[in-house]
């Protein structure tokens, strides 16, 4: 099991319009293809404007795999154009669970 923790950083004032299109639009094609959403999280105090997002899959073939898939979905492709401008930063850490963490 790896963990895919993303982050990024929305405009200023653009957080409350991301956070409703992300809902209605990329959420349910995400989840389709993207399956376990562990945590959607907004920043609240160091770092402002941040969602951060952490999806799990069974390996790092089982992610390139899957993003593959959506990358390829028209209405994905949709939602990046509808999306653009929106992010002024992005980070990307991959995570592998200690064996004795309770998510695994």
């Amino acid at each position: 099991m790896i963990f895919d923790h993303r982050t990024y950083t929305v405009a200023h004032g653009r957080m409350r319009e991301y956070l409703e299109r992300y809902e209605r639009v990329a959420l349910p094609i995400q989840k389709r293809y993207l399956g376990a959403l562990i945590g959607f999280f907004v920043s609240d105090i160091g770092p402002l404007n941040q969602v951060v997002h952490i999806w799990a899959y069974d390996s790092i073939c089982d992610r390139e795999e899957r993003r593959a898939r959506m990358a390829a979905d028209p209405e994905w492709q949709e939602f990046l154009k509808i999306n653009a401008g929106t992010f002024v930063a992005q980070e990307n850490k991959i995570l592998k669970p200690t064996s004795f963490s309770p998510l695994k």
